[in-house]
């Protein structure tokens, strides 16, 4: 077998998890000690009251309608969409952790996107689900997020800690910086004000035109299996569940994906679908550095873009795709194997290869063969979730199930993890911790494994006391936390850090949502596939024993992770394996039971009678002010005076055929002067049939067309930005592109050297024909 590790992660010794280990002693140490300028929000705002101009529209017409049993009962729907696309260069990405993997460029502008339903008859009892293309949501953007909304006036106060839910679709080639804990800040030093403003204004501004969309409509729900679109990346801690209870699914992942489809009742169009289907954003590799979204922002992508046009959607139709039990799943669908020379199968219980290590040991993605650090495959497993969705829509009209009840209810509560006791239901008393990770944290995954000699499966007594040595230099756990994680070896307490600030969460959102008789649990821990099961499982049957639908069969979901990060879930079985999963597990043994504990005492609150909420707990901290960072500024933009900023330095051929990379290179300026947020930075133009207009047909919005920024002469402030179009046919993409004259625009903004001023420009390349 050939090794595919070179030329695969360009020779990269991928750090992934140890790096954060490694950093966090030496940050330890400054961060202690420098104060930086403080990235502070606007204040609070009083709440506001509710949308009067809605509420008077129901009291004009407070007639109920016959319901169309094939329809469902109404409801309000909304959808809405907006750019969160933050600095794309010089930030480390959130979700590998890894120092190395900073920006570069961007292949696909990320999005937040907004699906909002509530009571006909009370408007005021509504939801709001917002899928975001992050690693996760985040305490700090939800903040920021609930913030912005208390100060848009009496129509927004309707929307609050209760009804809010903030989840990601966990790819991990976005932008990071904008987390609100110490630990995930680290890799990308510190904490980014633009990175953070950019999430929060457009999920805010998508959560506004959602609102401003509302209208009546129905709501129904279809599934269908993928069941090539993820694998199990720890089957050997999956094995670790009981027999009898893996006897009752076929697979070990869950391969149903789930779809929710909006439909407005004037005209019957679909106005936007919100899905959820259980896969790790990790097909694109840690060694890649332009921004996208992953396999669900391609799946969303090709959704929206294969409906325009299609009289069953309306204008504006919003494609969500959610994540859901994630925790053990992978995109990697090939196996897992070392890329060592040998291409042996990785060991199955630690993730070893021959040298004893995890550092070879990678997952295969179903294009691998391609080495181009993931994107096809990527792009093959989000094709896969889209057209798992597309036939789903496609066949709702001839078979659904139509969301009855009319009832829209939600909850929301912080609850400390730290020392919960609770009962099982054998009636055996048992307790969650404070916040820890084990050694096998360190050791990653097959999506992206650790250094040194950290091994998967490190249970118990650690297999190098060494690693506990470091930890204990940042703290050493007390013998109480000790016992109560076993038998996790602990190597970061980071539940019990909190210098200079806080390092993880402790407190936790505890949320779900009910829309007729489908519920939603809002995980803020990325659940494996059998904790995903449970928790739903319960949830379905108290809502059954409490008769909260009625004759209705209810229908649960789960998304996450979301509203903080409070890293995994793992079944109490897969923690005493201690995998990645297990030694990820933040509370101890018996996290997943008190999660379910703990929404099961609040489901009462989504009864249709409820007109009350849970009390809402010990607020999390809030570290947007005191947060630290060390991330450089741009000082200013230079151009030679034979070159100035625009230039196209190196242009395209002539003619390429279809299926070619078209590639054009300008002199370019820094993109964190205008993140071009709702625009884009790179653009195809094509000439259309009178010889003279020029219509643009692609952006920085599409997979195909790339934005690569390189700095090449630092004193200077000289940079060159790269743009490809990577031209499709049917064989590489969703349909060909059509033939005729195109050329290559670039949108730059360049900073000045003595006064600090931003001034736009453009470039154009030459025209090239494509045939």
């Amino acid at each position: 077998m050939p090794c595919y590790q070179q030329d695969r992660r360009g020779g990269m010794a991928p750090p992934r998890r140890l790096i954060t280990i490694a950093v966090s002693v030496v940050s330890f140490v400054i961060l202690a000690a420098l104060a930086i300028a403080q990235f502070g929000p606007s204040s609070e705002l009083h709440a506001r009251k509710l949308a009067q101009r809605i509420e008077r529209a129901q009291r004009a017409n407070p007639q109920a309608e016959p319901r169309d049993t094939s329809l469902g009962d109404k409801y309000l729907v909304g959808v809405g969409k907006a750019d969160i696309t933050g600095p794309v260069v010089e930030i480390g990405f959130g979700g590998y952790a890894d120092t190395s993997q900073v920006g570069s460029g961007l292949r696909q502008r990320l999005y937040s996107r907004t699906f909002i339903i509530g009571e006909t008859k009370n408007p005021k009892n509504r939801v709001v689900y917002i899928v975001l293309d992050t690693q996760s949501g985040d305490t700090a953007v939800r903040n920021g997020v609930l913030d912005a909304l208390k100060g848009m006036g009496d129509e927004y106060s309707v929307y609050g800690q209760s009804n809010v839910a903030l989840t990601g679709t966990h790819s991990h080639s976005g932008p990071g910086a904008w987390f609100n804990y110490l630990l995930p800040q680290i890799t990308s030093l510190g904490f980014s004000k633009q990175s953070y403003q950019a999430v929060v204004d457009g999920a805010v501004l998508s959560i506004k035109r959602a609102h401003e969309s509302l209208q009546e409509g129905y709501v129904d729900i279809g599934t269908t299996d993928i069941n090539d679109g993820n694998n199990n990346r720890s089957p050997s801690a999956y094995l670790a569940n009981p027999e009898s209870e893996r006897a009752q699914y076929p697979f070990n992942t869950d391969k149903t994906l789930t779809l929710l489809r909006f439909r407005r009742a004037s005209d019957l169009k679909s106005v936007g679908v919100l899905t959820w289907y259980p896969v790790h954003g990790t097909s694109v590799f840690q060694n890649n550095t332009l921004v996208n979204g992953d396999n669900k922002g391609v799946a969303a992508y090709l959704f929206e873009q294969s409906v325009k046009g299609d009289s069953r959607a309306a204008d504006g139709f919003v494609a969500g795709f959610s994540n859901a039990n994630v925790g053990d799943t992978t995109p990697n669908t090939l196996g897992a194997y070392c890329d060592d020379g040998t291409g042996a199968a990785c060991d199955f219980e630690t993730s070893t290869c021959a040298d004893g290590k995890v550092q070879a040991c990678h997952g295969r993605g179903p294009l691998f063969q391609k080495l181009d650090k993931g994107v096809s495959s990527c792009y093959e497993i989000g094709r896969k979730q889209y057209a798992g969705a597309k036939n789903v829509w496609t066949s709702l009209d001839s078979r659904s199930t139509p969301v009855v009840g009319s009832t829209v209810r939600s909850f929301h509560y912080f609850h400390d993890m730290r020392y919960y006791k609770f009962h099982l239901d054998n009636g055996t008393e048992v307790q969650t911790c404070p916040a820890a990770l084990g050694h096998s944290f360190a050791a990653g995954t097959s999506d992206g494994p650790g250094a040194f000699d950290f091994k998967q499966g490190d249970s118990g007594a650690p297999n190098n006391p060494f690693w506990s040595a470091v930890g204990g230099l940042l703290k050493a756990p007390s013998a109480e936390q000790t016992a109560c994680q076993k038998p996790k070896p602990i190597l970061l307490d980071v539940g019990e850090m909190d210098r200079p600030y806080v390092w993880t969460p402790n407190i936790v959102d505890i949320q779900s949502f009910r829309v007729g008789q489908l519920f939603m649990i809002i995980s803020p821990s990325e659940a494996t596939t059998m904790s995903g099961r449970r928790w739903r499982d319960a949830v379905k049957a108290a809502a059954k024993q409490q008769k909260l639908t009625g004759s209705n069969e209810p229908v649960v979901v789960l998304g996450g992770p979301a509203n903080t990060y409070a890293h995994y879930v793992a079944t109490p079985e897969e923690y005493a394996v201690q995998r990645y999963e297990g030694a990820s597990t933040l509370f101890g043994q018996y996290e997943l039971p008190a999660y379910i504990n703990l929404t099961l005492s609040a489901l009462p609150y989504l009864s249709p009678s409820s007109t009350s909420s849970p009390p809402p707990g010990p607020s999390p901290p809030d570290q947007r002010e005191n947060s630290l960072s060390f991330i450089t500024g741009i000082v200013y933009d230079g151009a030679p005076s034979s070159k100035p900023f625009g230039t196209c330095i190196t242009q395209p051929s002539s003619s390429y055929t279809r299926g070619s990379v078209v590639t054009a290179v300008f002199q370019g300026a820094n993109p964190r002067n205008n993140l071009r947020l709702e625009g884009t930075y790179a653009a195809v133009e094509k000439l259309g049939a009178d010889g003279k207009t020029w219509t643009q047909v692609r952006s920085d919005e599409d997979w195909n067309l790339t934005y690569e920024w390189k700095r090449t002469n630092g004193l200077s402030g000289y940079s060159e930005v790269t743009i490809r179009w990577e031209t499709r046919t049917e064989s590489n993409g969703e349909g060909d592109d059509p033939t005729g004259t195109y050329r290559i625009r670039y949108y730059g903004d360049a900073k000045a050297a003595v006064t600090g001023k931003v001034t736009e420009f453009e470039g154009v390349s030459r025209e090239f024909k494509l045939a």
